[in-house]
């Protein structure tokens, strides 16, 4: 669970990758249904092959007019999406124009709505399941080093891209950073790894120049490079066909990059498409809330936290804290102080983040925590207690 010695690897995707532009393509609709109904029911996938995009899930609104008006909507917004992200034709991945997009959306079931009503009006959760935040003092984000250091690499891939400082480059690329730790703290980086779509007129040692003095070197300088430090820039060589077009991409693939690279377990549950009556997406975002909490007061320097739910249900089946060395004793009285402070339903958790906005587009790249953005409010906690 806590990393002590030896090396670690994070690795995250652009926002291009299609597995990654599936999870935008879902959350924009889930955003879509919130403006227009912030009760909104949404459990929205997405599947990209090539020039196809099926748009499925379950769905309810007090109106009906909402619903039929996102599904009238649907097929446009993915296009933008699409377009957006930075695909514009069929060469790059994929055409947001003229790919074929296939929407079928259908009302969720009665039994799971009264279900979620839960007994004397109190919202229970929209399914059953477990989840975990976890928080560090390894970076001023309070999340592991290595995952921090892959989102960046791809933050600056996409920033190079859309600025024109390399107008070669497409959207679809992979990182990968690996840690040595001593003692639990990470000392330097081992190996970096950078795979990225490009147009087919730049060749691989300019490339390999070029990524490494622009998107590398400012994200991992030199002073925290170990000794043996690897670099592997494209090592596959040519990747001119990406996105769509060179792999398939679903809503839901990548929960280890939206979560702790790995640094922490991970519950199971995707969070892109779904509203936050779904606790795998907000009672996610609570544990990271709680654990960045305990680490921001200096409770402890690592924090693990799990939360799971019943369908239907408004309190929590089970609550847990886990701190390195600080013993059951001390886990238990950090539990019961967090516990007495804050409301762990649904409903307290959806008012306490004030889930029921339309931000969860933001979400969708470079990860769910760590990006302390003013709509992400599990990310601002506060040290007094």
């Amino acid at each position: 669970m806590f990393i002590r010695d030896g090396v670690f690897t994070s690795e995250s995707v652009s926002e291009g990758h299609p597995d990654k532009l599936a999870d935008r393509i879902s959350d924009a609709l889930v955003d879509a249904f919130l403006e227009l109904d912030p009760a909104a029911r949404v459990a929205c996938e997405t599947l990209l092959a090539d020039q196809h995009v099926v748009v499925a899930g379950e769905f309810r609104t007090e109106r009906d007019e909402d619903f039929d008006a996102v599904s009238a909507r649907a097929k446009e917004l993915t296009r933008a999406v699409i377009r957006d992200t930075g695909y514009a034709d069929a060469d790059s991945g994929i055409d947001p124009d003229n790919c074929f997009i296939d929407v079928r959306f259908n009302r969720q079931a009665s039994e799971i709505t009264a279900a979620v009503k839960g007994a004397q009006g109190a919202q229970g959760a929209g399914d059953q399941g477990l989840m975990f935040g976890y928080a560090c003092d390894e970076t001023g984000v309070l999340m592991p080093a290595p995952i921090v250091d892959a989102h960046r690499l791809m933050q600056k891939q996409a920033e190079v891209r859309r600025c024109g400082t390399l107008p070669w480059l497409s959207p679809d690329a992979k990182s990968q950073v690996s840690y040595r730790y001593e003692d639990g703290r990470p000392v330097a980086v081992e190996a970096v790894v950078l795979s990225t779509q490009h147009d087919p007129g730049i060749g691989l040692a300019e490339l390999q120049a070029q990524v490494r003095e622009h998107i590398i070197d400012p994200v991992i300088p030199a002073a925290r490079r170990s000794a043996g430090y690897r670099e592997y820039i494209n090592p596959s060589g040519s990747f001119t066909v990406g996105g769509p077009k060179g792999d398939t991409g679903l809503t839901g693939r990548k929960i280890i990059v939206d979560t702790y690279g790995g640094a922490a377990p991970h519950g199971g549950g995707a969070f892109s498409g779904k509203d936050p009556s779904k606790v795998d997406r907000s009672a996610a975002y609570m544990t990271r809330f709680l654990a960045k909490t305990v680490v921001a007061r200096g409770w402890a320097g690592k924090c693990l936290v799990q939360l799971a739910y019943a369908i239907g249900e408004a309190e929590p089946v089970s609550f847990l804290v886990m701190t390195p060395a600080a013993g059951r004793t001390r886990d238990a009285e950090i539990a019961a102080a967090l516990r007495a402070e804050f409301d762990l339903t649904p409903a307290g958790i959806i008012e306490r983040l004030r889930l029921l906005r339309p931000i969860y587009f933001d979400t969708a790249a470079y990860g769910h925590f760590g990006r302390e953005k003013p709509d992400f409010l599990w990310e601002h906690v506060t040290t007094d207690n």
